[in-house]
C-alpha cells in the first residue's frame, strides 16, 4: 500500500524509534516534537494494547493538528485507568461525560468550535467496544447521520473488561467471558450474533472509515493523520488485545493482534464513502488455531473435551473475509 514505503525487519540493533531515517519518513512517535498526549504514570495493565494504541492515536492526531486538539472519552479502560481522580495522564485538553455520550459531547465541541470561529481546532472522541458498539451506538450513528465534524476510535478489546470482562457486541464466537461462560454443548458466545461496526459505520455514507491493529503502528500513525486532514465524520476501528480479559502474556500483546490480521479474522482497510478502497495483504496466512490457542479465553474449545466442529466455524468465518476484502494476493487465493 501507499502508505508503508518502508519495511521494518532490523534485529539486533540498537536503533530506536527509526531515527536514521530522514525526517520525512519518521514515525510520530520517532520525532522529538511528539506531544506525549497520554504520558506515563498510568494505571494500565501490563501489555495494555489500548493504552499503546491511544498514545500512538493521539499523538498522530496532535501532530496533524498542530497540537489544536480536544479529546472526548467514554467511560471505560481508557478513562478509568489514565485518570484516577484527581490525577490525569492526559496532556492535551480532554473531557469525559457519561458511558454512552462521548459521539454526542464531541458533536457539541465541534460546534462550539465552529460558532466560535476556530475551525482549526479539531475533535477526536473515543471510547471502547463497549461505549462505542452498545451504550454510545445510537450517540455514534446520529454523529454519522449528521456528518458532524469528529474523528471517533474506538479501541476494540472485544468485552467489557473494566467492569469484569462480560461479553459485548464486539465479543467474537465461542470466546469465554464473565457472561459467556464455557459450558454446554457450544461453550463460551453464541455464534451468529454482535455486530461489525466498522461495515455499519461503512452503511452511513462517512467520508472515511478504516481499521487497524496494535501490530501495525505505522498504519495507524496513517490512518489517524489521514482521517485529520479530512472534513465530517471519520471512524477508525483499532484492534487492541487485552491480556487480562483474553488470558494471554503481556509481551504477547502485538503477536496476537498480528495473528488476528494474518488469520483473516479481522481484516485491516480503508474506505470511504462507503467503499473499500485499500486493504492491508495478508503477508502469511495462518490458521486460526494458531490465533486462538494462545488465548485463555478459548481453552475450552482446545482442552480434555475439544470442540473441533466450533474451530471450523472460525475458521469459516475467516476464510469469508479473506474472500470478501481480497486479503490475499492472486496467487496465494488460487
Amino acid at each position: 500500500m501507499g502508505f508503508q514505503p518502508i519495511k521494518f525487519y532490523q534485529t539486533g540493533t540498537y536503533t530506536v524509534g527509526n531515527r536514521l531515517l530522514s525526517p520525512d519518513q519518521r514515525s510520530v512517535q520517532a520525532a522529538e516534537s511528539r506531544s506525549n498526549s497520554i504520558n506515563s504514570g498510568h494505571r494500565a495493565c501490563q501489555g495494555c494494547g489500548e493504552a499503546l494504541g491511544a498514545r500512538y492515536a493521539i499523538d498522530a492526531a496532535m501532530a496533524e493538528s498542530h497540537n489544536r486538539l480536544i479529546a472526548v472519552n467514554a467511560t471505560g479502560c481508557l478513562e478509568v485507568f489514565s485518570t484516577p481522580y484527581p490525577e490525569s495522564s492526559w496532556q492535551v485538553p480532554w473531557i469525559h461525560s457519561v458511558f454512552g455520550n462521548a459521539p454526542a459531547v464531541a458533536t457539541g465541541i465541534a460546534a462550539a468550535m465552529k460558532v466560535k470561529g476556530k475551525t482549526d481546532v479539531r475533535v477526536v472522541a473515543q471510547g471502547g467496544d463497549g461505549g462505542t458498539t452498545d451504550i454510545g451506538f445510537g450517540c455514534l450513528s446520529g454523529m454519522f447521520e449528521r456528518n458532524d465534524d469528529v474523528l471517533y476510535i474506538c479501541y476494540d478489546n472485544q468485552a467489557y473488561m473494566n467492569t469484569g470482562v462480560q461479553r459485548s457486541s464486539a465479543t467474537p464466537p465461542a470466546a469465554r467471558t464473565a457472561t459467556t461462560m464455557p459450558v454446554g454443548p457450544e461453550p463460551g458466545n453464541p455464534f451468529g450474533q454482535g455486530k461489525n461496526l466498522p461495515e455499519i459505520a461503512m452503511a452511513h455514507g462517512i467520508p472515511y472509515v478504516a481499521t487497524a491493529t496494535v501490530a501495525d503502528l505505522r498504519d495507524l500513525e496513517y490512518k489517524v493523520r489521514r482521517a485529520m486532514r479530512m472534513r465530517g465524520a471519520r471512524y477508525i476501528h483499532l484492534f487492541v488485545p487485552c491480556p487480562l480479559g483474553w488470558g494471554t502474556a503481556s509481551h504477547d500483546t502485538i503477536r496476537i493482534a498480528r495473528l488476528a490480521k494474518e488469520s483473516g479474522l479481522f481484516p485491516v482497510f480503508e474506505a470511504e464513502h462507503g467503499e473499500v478502497r485499500s486493504v492491508l495483504k495478508i503477508r502469511r496466512k495462518v490458521r486460526v488455531e494458531e490465533y486462538l490457542m494462545p488465548q485463555k479465553r478459548f481453552a475450552h474449545l482446545f482442552g480434555s473435551h475439544p470442540h473441533p466442529e466450533m474451530v471450523i466455524r472460525i475458521q469459516e468465518i475467516a476464510d469469508r473475509n479473506i474472500r470478501k476484502y481480497g486479503l490475499l494476493d492472486e496467487e496465494e487465493a488460487a
